[in-house]
């Protein structure tokens, strides 16, 4: 009975690890950290065909280049138009999922007309969630 309710214990923790109930990575992020995206600001009106500035916002913790292993630090990733990845991988490299590796925090993007999703994620020295994941609140613009 009591192994049964031990691995029940450990299944309900590893889903409230991460958003989407994977395990998260194995580098640890500081208590409080968050990520959020300073501009454009959610349900803003962004040029479409036409380049345009985001700009990463990060809190309680460093932003370091890939490869760079320092306590409390990593680098970000922008999730364009998707959810997040599992926590427990390394984040894809993509169209949908742009990497800052040499430690940027701001990046001229495109979109086409329509609704649009952005949203910010850390990954660690190599490109893996930290745990428990530092990511953004997902926001939406419109691209006309």
């Amino acid at each position: 009975m009591y192994k049964i309710i031990a691995v029940a214990a450990l299944a309900i923790s590893a889903a409230w690890a991460s958003p989407n109930g994977a395990i998260a990575g194995t580098t640890p992020a500081p208590a409080g950290a968050y990520a959020y995206i300073g501009y454009p600001n959610d349900g803003q009106v962004v040029p479409a065909n036409k380049p345009f500035k985001v700009w990463f916002g990060l809190r309680y913790m460093g932003v370091a280049p890939k490869g760079v292993k320092y306590p409390n630090t990593g680098h970000h990733h922008l999730l364009i138009d998707t959810d997040l990845p599992p926590m427990d991988q390394e984040i894809p490299s993509d169209r949908n999922h742009l990497h800052f590796g040499a430690g940027e925090t701001e990046t001229m993007i495109q979109l086409p007309p329509g609704k649009h999703t952005l949203q910010l994620l850390m990954g660690d020295d190599m490109h893996v969630p930290h745990n428990p994941p530092v990511y953004s609140k997902k926001i939406t613009v419109i691209a006309r």
